[in-house]
């Protein structure tokens, strides 16, 4: 039986750069003003006005997921050299601080400071999304409630925010602990059902902790809006190659989930907290720590695991057309992650503006080739 069309979506925050400077610059409107123009809704602003989000339209394949990220990275680097200024592909900024950033204004934004205090102001994160269209709502929760497994792995191989305040922070996803300072972050519940997850979301209004779905921000839910799964867990990816990768990785992984289904067999659920277990080594050692391997009880090397997770995709890798991208893993197992190159250059360098350097470099490399 076929797999079901698997359609994707991908969504990046970008960080705006003074360059001379290397600090985060409030230029958002002006981004929006001009770029609208050339992109229309595929630019969206963001919580602080050092922020820039783009969304790309809905891909048939991954080689559209790749050919929008390049196209959408383009634009916003020339709108940004139009403007003297840079954009940047990293879950934190090296060393600029949060109590500096201007709010964008309006009534969401000023709602949500109102609601979160300061825990809003400190979101001076940045983050990627991946959607993969479902259209059966019933299959989408189960495919929900089996990938949990994997989202600890999907953060390793993301990893780009070891830095806060010009601080390294031991971590390679500080961007994770900022965010789960949030109300309703972090890995979902098992749901029973589509029923269940609406009963769910009706009572949370009902009691006025939200007023519609997309003030749940799990690392992976229903899209409120489109019938998409939104994989929301990684850090941005720096390069364009790690994106396509682990968006290639995870329309793998919910093709494999879905052939299991067909054939009426399905992942081995695990306990919410022994995710959670994963997910913290994940945030703390990228793909240099170790996870669990639940089954075996024994904790076996990250770059192994990456290893694995291909091996379990493999059969729906040539039906779905990914081959190529998905073993892009292995470069970036011997590269290392974002985290680990920017670690790599400060402690080399001692300067976190030649960090900041190379993340501009490394964000618009290849996007300019066509």
């Amino acid at each position: 039986m076929p797999l079901p069309p698997l359609t994707l979506g991908i969504e990046e925050e970008y960080q705006i750069i003074q360059p001379e400077s290397r600090a985060l610059r409030s230029y958002i409107q002006e981004f929006l003003d001009q770029g609208r123009l050339i992109l229309q809704d595929q630019i969206k602003p963001e919580f602080l006005q050092s922020q820039v989000e783009v969304g790309s339209h809905i891909c048939r394949n991954i080689q559209e997921v790749e050919s929008e990220v390049r196209r959408l990275r383009r634009s916003i680097c020339k709108l940004a050299a139009n403007n003297g200024l840079q954009v940047a592909a990293a879950s934190t900024h090296p060393f600029s601080e949060w109590e500096t950033q201007d709010v964008n204004k309006g009534e969401r934004y000023t709602e949500l400071a109102t609601n979160m205090a300061e825990l809003a102001r400190r979101m001076l994160i940045f983050g990627m999304h991946v959607h993969v269209g479902i259209e059966d709502k019933e299959l989408m929760i189960d495919v929900m409630n089996q990938a949990r497994y994997f989202l600890p792995h999907l953060l390793a191989l993301s990893t780009s925010s070891p830095f806060w305040h010009g601080r390294e922070t031991g971590l390679k996803s500080y961007r994770t602990v900022v965010f789960e300072s949030l109300p309703r972050t972090g890995l979902p519940p098992s749901l029973k059902s589509w029923a269940d997850y609406q009963g769910f979301i009706d009572t949370l209004v009902k009691t006025n902790c939200i007023d519609e779905p997309t003030k749940i921000w799990w690392d992976i839910r229903p899209h409120p809006k489109f019938p998409t799964l939104e994989f929301r867990v990684c850090d941005i990816c720096t390069k364009v190659e790690e994106a396509v990768c682990i968006a290639a990785i995870v329309q793998g992984i919910v093709g494999k989930l879905i052939m299991l289904r067909q054939h009426n067999m399905s992942f081995r659920p695990y306990r919410h907290h022994l995710i959670t277990e994963n997910k913290w080594r994940a945030v703390r050692y990228g793909i240099e720590g170790r996870l669990i391997d639940f089954g075996k009880q024994q904790e076996i090397p990250m770059r192994f695991l990456a290893t694995e997770i291909l091996e379990f995709i493999d059969d729906v890798v040539d039906e779905l057309k990914i081959r190529s991208e998905v073993e892009y893993v292995h470069t970036m197992m011997a590269e290392g992650t974002s985290a680990d190159r920017q670690l790599a250059i400060y402690r080399e360098s001692k300067d976190l503006g030649a960090v900041v350097d190379n993340l501009v470099a490394e964000t618009k490399a290849g996007c300019f080739d066509d």
